[in-house]
């Protein structure tokens, strides 16, 4: 961001500039502003830069990570890898089991993609000790410790207060908090009667975020957690204060992200995104889902995906991914794939809605082959060509310019040969 105000292009944003078929001159003012922001600790040797905002391609992110209950790092590293190959923007480490060091040290050695982490997680694991024991200073030192290793952004719950408390106890929530981090935090003010070492030294995780070029996440310790709780005043004077902290933080030359919620219903998702783009000054926000709906467990990764969707064309500039087993269990592989490719759908036909360059690109290649009836180069032009080849391969038809759906029947083939002046054979 500094470099970017004193108008010093660097390597890393030519290279954003190039992969988002933009001039270098476009990117400057917007970085220097704080309205992209490219997440790239100087320790992160194999990243490969993405920018995130609102004005480029939507960018996703894929959760991964031991727990208490699962804890095969083995497994970890293929979801890792199959993230990649598929495409992800960024991992977040949201380990909270074990020895976290090595594996996120592994990532900052090995991955392309940015890398993310919620130091709060990672404070309890790595001093072994329980959650009222831990002072200020521990926290901080955790958030120190992830900047030395390498990680690109981190997710610090920097808005939820002592006020907060008060508006919890004395509100009507039906689900109270539902982050995490927020949730851990909550409790530590609770316990030791301190306020959030997140809030209160702001200015030293500055410090340590301007020394690294670590990306703050503002996270929404107060974010809805179901349809009821959506735009309530809890979240919403969580965003003023993360708006509050974001000048502070763009005031150092510190590059922003801001985190919004959770749980919308549809009516309500446009103005979420623009309240946040108001509030915040346009710094990029970055949603989970919104999940548009309770009552679908098994199948979030659909009800996030519509939510998603509608956020991204309606300014959100990072999806996380929401898998199937959201709300059940740590996802396995196949889920990680799932949700991956929801996010992907979503976030590509956002673009498409607000017209980012080069966006629709690909959905006229797959309409030239369909016409074509290419099956090859369909292949090569879907989100997910493996699946779809599997699918057109385990029931191949006995024509093989048609799909077991339609046969002869087939509208695309009919109307080819229609134009062509040839005769229609059905039967």
């Amino acid at each position: 961001m500094e470099a970017a105000k004193q108008g010093i292009i660097t390597e890393q944003l030519r290279r954003v500039a190039e992969k988002e078929h933009r001039t270098v001159e476009e990117l400057l003012p917007l970085v220097a502003a704080g309205q992209v922001v490219i997440c790239a600790n100087k320790r992160h040797k194999s990243l490969d830069p993405s920018g995130v905002g609102a004005m480029l391609k939507t960018k996703i992110n894929a959760n991964l990570g031991i727990s208490g209950d699962i804890k095969n790092y083995a497994e970890e590293v293929k979801k890792v890898e199959l993230a990649v190959k598929m495409g992800t923007d960024a991992i977040m480490d949201l380990s909270s089991h074990g020895n976290t060091q090595p594996f996120r040290q592994q990532l900052i050695r090995e991955c392309p993609a940015m890398i993310g982490t919620v130091p709060v997680y990672d404070a309890v694991i790595h001093y072994q000790r329980d959650l009222s024991t831990l002072t200020a200073a521990d926290f901080i030192n955790v958030v120190r410790l992830h900047a030395e290793n390498g990680v690109d952004f981190a997710t610090m719950h920097c808005g939820i207060t002592r006020e907060t408390l008060s508006q919890i106890k004395g509100g009507h929530r039906k689900m109270n908090i539902v982050s995490r981090g927020g949730s851990l935090l909550y409790a530590w003010m609770t316990m030791t009667g301190e306020e959030n070492p997140f809030y209160e030294h702001f200015d030293e995780i500055l410090d340590i975020c301007r020394e690294y070029d670590m990306t703050i996440s503002l996270g929404d310790a107060c974010r809805s957690g179901c349809l009821a709780d959506g735009t309530d005043n809890c979240q919403i004077t969580e965003l003023i204060r993360l708006g509050e902290l974001t000048q502070r933080a763009w005031a150092r030359d510190v590059q922003v992200i801001v985190e919004g919620p959770g749980h919308l219903a549809m009516d309500q998702i446009q103005a979420n995104m623009k309240l946040e783009q108001t509030l915040c000054h346009g710094a990029p926000f970055y949603v989970l889902g919104p999940l548009v709906t309770d009552i679908a467990p098994g199948y979030d990764h659909i009800t996030a995906a519509i939510g998603g969707a509608i956020a991204a064309a309606s300014g959100a500039a990072f999806l996380c991914y929401v898998t199937p087993a959201e709300h059940l269990a740590l996802p396995n592989i196949n889920e990680v794939r799932q949700g991956i490719i929801a996010s992907q759908i979503a976030a590509h036909a956002a673009d498409i809605a607000k017209g980012v360059p080069g966006a629709r690109n690909q959905d006229d290649k797959m309409a030239a082959a369909r016409q074509k009836l290419d099956w090859d180069a369909q292949w090569q032009y879907a989100l997910d060509p493996e699946t779809a080849q599997n699918l057109w391969e385990a029931r191949k038809p006995n024509d093989l310019d048609t799909c077991t759906m339609c046969g002869k029947f087939c509208a695309v083939r009919s109307m080819n040969k229609a134009l062509a002046g040839e005769t229609i054979d059905i039967l």
